[in-house]
């Protein structure tokens, strides 16, 4: 018998009340998520910042504002999805999460995805896409490809802030988005359904703009990506490249089948 979801109330109300781990000593407030509770994609990144710590909301400031944008080229908007982040207090100084705080926090996220049940997972970044597929290849690698963890779809994606700093990024992050509009019309299509709410058609109408990466050789639109990924190995191999200093291989990414969520 499965377990039964847990309403995504009573996990913001645990998640107010956590003081597992030192993080709740430094937090002005915690960072639950926000978005649709029956949301189709699940935005997943790394942990809040210094504005989401004010807020208490992910995905607020520059890179908020990008990631709307960004949606929108996928032709959705920030109210159909859910947005959450692996750790829901910030670390000092932004500093990466520790293994020991995202082995207490990551209940939450699961209990979340479960609730939620969404059929996209995109993961934002190279921290939160490792930790979901429990991989050490690269987002350089992996982005704008799909992956599994369990059930679900995983769609890895630059970081929005990445481009912020790094304006090369630009063009890769729009185009996957574009290719992620595209994979949610064509399962609809597959299932025969009319196109979900905010799914339906304002993907960037610029020709390759579903190409999983800026300047790729062979950059595949959504139909063919999907076949790649249905027809890859089963498994990562050892030892993947890391995420920096790698050049953007899109189509010999590899596919994982990460049997378990979290």
């Amino acid at each position: 018998m499965s377990k039964p979801h847990i309403p995504l109330d009573q996990i913001r109300a645990q998640v107010t009340e956590c003081r597992r781990c030192p993080l709740a000593d430094g937090r002005t407030q915690t960072v639950f998520g926000v978005g649709n509770p029956s949301a189709r994609v699940l935005i997943v990144g790394e942990a809040p910042g210094k504005n989401e710590d004010l807020q208490g909301e992910p995905f607020v400031g520059a890179a908020g504002k990008y990631l709307n944008e960004l949606l929108a080229i996928a032709g959705l908007r920030r109210e159909d999805v859910f947005i959450a982040n692996v750790l829901k207090c910030r670390p000092p100084g932004n500093r990466d999460p520790r293994p020991e705080e995202i082995e207490l926090c990551a209940p939450y996220l699961r209990e979340q995805t479960r609730t939620i049940d969404p059929e996209f997972i995109v993961t934002l970044g190279n921290f939160s896409t490792k930790f979901i597929l429990k991989t050490e290849v690269g987002i350089t690698r992996l982005h704008g490809t799909m992956q599994r963890a369990g059930k679900f779809k995983v769609f890895p994606i630059f970081h929005p802030a990445a481009a912020l700093y790094d304006g090369s990024k630009r063009e890769a992050l729009e185009n996957d988005f574009a290719t992620l509009g595209e994979l949610l019309r064509e399962s609809d299509a597959a299932s025969g359904a009319a196109p979900a709410a905010g799914a339906s058609g304002n993907a960037a109408s610029a020709p390759g703009a579903a190409a999983s990466a800026a300047g790729a050789p062979g950059a595949a639109s959504a139909p063919s990506a999907t076949a790649s990924a249905a027809g890859a190995p089963s498994a990562a191999p050892a030892g993947g490249a890391a995420a920096s200093g790698e050049p953007s291989q899109p189509d010999s990414a590899p596919h994982i089948e990460q049997p378990h969520l979290l």
